[in-house]
């Protein structure tokens, strides 16, 4: 959806279902490092001489969140002007 002109509310509503799917992906990367760090700890795996939790810990959840934010940027985020135009302010948006 590639938009040459958002309304205030199309804007704010893009704005919000980004904000909830960074919340989302921040949420599922907690997590991600809770069961890396401490659900993995009890495995014998090394990875170059370091346990295994501790590399899924630290490059596992870096991993994890590039790919997170790729999905986010290709599936969510929409490029839209951030500035107010005169058509905005008369259909109700924001006043500068």
């Amino acid at each position: 959806m590639n938009k040459t002109h958002w309304s205030p509310y199309e804007k704010y509503r893009q704005v919000r279902k980004e904000a909830k799917a960074t919340g989302v992906l921040l949420v599922l990367l907690i997590l991600f490092w809770c069961f890396a760090g401490f659900g993995l700890s009890g495995v014998q795996v090394e990875i170059f001489g370091l346990p295994l939790w501790a590399v899924m810990g630290s490059v596992g959840v870096w991993a994890f969140a590039i790919v997170g934010v790729s999905l986010l940027v290709r599936g969510v985020f929409r490029d839209m002007p951030l500035e107010t135009s005169e058509e905005d302010r008369a259909e109700g948006g924001a006043a500068k």
